[in-house]
């Protein structure tokens, strides 16, 4: 089959890779129908993360239609659409079993090597390196999908596939930052980030109950979205003083909710030191929430870019009172809830997905998606 691979010579390219087999009872195989880029992506091609080797997939937001089923597969059928959770959990450890699926245990093919990084080993993920799950990736024709029956959805029939592709990842990415975040009726929620995950951690802040939504950006073109897609109001970051503006929005208090969907540094922006060890300095947008969040409030960091941070603001978290969390998205525990949504109109994603490729272009949409993210939100591929 055709998939957008890593070549021995650093570089994307749409190749012939096997196709995929089912390895154990709990798998499904996946036609791809919509294939999405993502920030979390980017770290790979900057080489902030190491370990991609030849023939190696990416991508890990998608959806598709189930073609092959395990024998110990109990929901799904040949011919259904399903959106795939990008992360990769088992449903009944510990921690699956307590609605952290992003925490699970045996969702990796080699947990010693997470481990190491973080501590504990944590999920999987599609279209990472094996140390960070080993799962090929969903830029491709099909797609193996282990742990089905915990990890894939079947998508209500008025939902179209633009609209369900997010509820892959950036949807319950941008949940569980306003869910974590601890957001109640009559907040005002800053949300640093009009990225496609920015965007919906907005949107989420209001289905919430939040009273005033306000996203920090730096590009215009993506706060015009915020506010025409979210009814978020919003402040450019390169030329106001930021904190000052949120506590105008706030009754001089600042923000009860902060938080950071930025994503990670930029790779030109680091030292090969940096890129190699993952160490950097707190990103400003971290460190701006931090400061700008009212005393007693919560701060959200869905930001995993930089591994390991120097000189964080541990003063200012003390003296304010502050709760700081941060987290990968539970998509097993979010997406039926997020597809009820979408169906019912309350969610809507499909504006994020600003530019369509055939599979065979994938490397081309990557670049944009790369170097012009001004004017490419999302890059989706469809294979088929």
């Amino acid at each position: 089959m055709r998939a957008l691979c890593w070549t021995s010579g650093g570089e994307l390219a749409v190749g012939q890779v096997p196709d995929p087999e089912l390895r154990n009872d709990h798998d499904v195989i996946v036609r791809v129908r919509r294939s999405a880029t993502c920030g979390a992506d980017l770290p790979l091609l900057t080489g902030r993360a190491s370990g991609l080797a030849a023939g190696d997939v990416l991508g890990h937001e998608f959806l598709g239609d189930v073609v092959e089923v395990g024998g110990g597969v109990r929901r799904h059928r040949v011919g259904d659409r399903v959106v795939v959770c990008a992360s990769v959990a088992c449903g009944a450890c510990w921690y699956c079993r307590r609605g952290l699926p992003s925490c699970c245990d045996n969702g990796s093919t080699d947990p010693t090597a997470n481990e190491a990084e973080w501590g504990h080993p944590v999920a999987g993920c599609f279209g990472q390196p094996r140390a960070a799950g080993g799962f090929a990736g969903s830029h491709a024709e099909y797609v193996r999908v282990p742990y089905a029956d915990v990890g894939a959805f079947p998508v209500p029939e008025s939902v179209c596939d633009d609209r369900a592709l997010f509820a892959s990842d950036a949807a319950p990415a941008g949940w569980l930052g306003a869910e974590g975040g601890e957001v109640r009726p009559g907040d005002v929620v800053a949300v640093w980030g009009a990225g496609a995950v920015g965007q919906l951690a907005a949107r989420a802040a209001w289905l919430l109950g939040a009273e005033r939504v306000v996203v920090v950006d730096r590009h215009p073109a993506r706060l015009l979205m915020a506010r025409q897609h979210v009814g978020a109001e919003t402040i450019d970051r390169r030329d106001t003083d930021v904190a000052a503006q949120l506590r105008e929005f706030s009754g001089g208090r600042g923000p009860d909710v902060c938080v950071e969907a930025v994503g990670g540094p930029a790779g030109e922006h680091l030292s090969l030191a940096d890129r190699f060890t993952g160490r950097a300095p707190v990103p400003e947008t971290v460190r701006e929430a931090v400061y700008a969040c009212r005393k007693g409030g919560n701060v959200f960091v869905l930001n995993g870019g930089a591994r390991h941070v120097d000189a964080f603001p541990t003063g200012a978290v003390v003296h304010k009172g502050l709760t700081v969390r941060g987290g990968r998205q539970h998509g097993q525990r979010h997406i039926p809830m997020l597809l009820d949504r979408m169906a019912r109109d309350e969610l809507r994603t499909e504006h994020l997905a600003t530019h369509h490729f055939p599979l065979d272009r994938a490397a081309e949409g990557y670049a944009l998606f790369r170097d012009r993210p001004e004017e490419c939100l999302r890059a989706v591929f469809t294979p088929h």
